[in-house]
């Protein structure tokens, strides 16, 4: 695969077609449903002169594919070994989220965490520590939401540190 590809995975429903929008400028239609995105999408990304290719996975809980969406993005990960993988997290409900996180680790992809819709989070009372959570998992936490485009710079700088 191209060393300039970057992969968007994550648990159905947490914002990654949001977030690949925001970064390429394209207008994924984006749904709250399971199985939204069936297939992977592709855009570009420009980062100080640079382009990336953004791959928007299909929503997944595991990379055990158990369904056509798992197994996408099972096989994009394991057998394409895009440069990294944006793991996409709802920060809300990160309990669900961080056994795909355990998968993706154990692949060995570099990762980037994104905690995303942490607006949420925060109304709930939940206290997000990025940079605790960055220190245990030896990779670059980000906190977002990419609703409201907050984190989107820090995210970008966390692809352009990574590539």
């Amino acid at each position: 695969m191209n060393d300039c590809t970057i992969a968007l995975a994550g648990n159905p429903n947490v914002g990654k077609s949001t977030i690949f929008n925001a970064l390429t400028g394209m207008r994924q239609h984006v749904g709250n449903w399971p199985g939204k995105t069936v297939e992977r999408k592709e855009g570009q990304v420009s980062l100080d002169g640079r382009t990336l290719t953004l791959v928007d996975l299909p929503g997944t809980y595991s990379l055990a594919a158990r369904s056509l969406e798992e197994q996408i993005a099972r096989d994009f990960i394991v057998r394409e070994r895009p440069k990294a993988v944006v793991n996409v997290l709802d920060a809300a409900n990160l309990e669900r989220n961080l056994y795909l996180t355990a998968q993706l680790l154990e692949t060995g992809a570099r990762l980037i965490l994104v905690l995303n819709m942490a607006d949420v989070a925060t109304s709930r009372g939940l206290i997000l520590n990025a940079r605790a959570l960055s220190s245990e998992l030896a990779c670059p936490v980000i906190t977002m939401t990419a609703s409201k485009q907050q984190g989107l710079a820090e995210l970008r700088a966390a692809l352009q540190a990574m590539t």
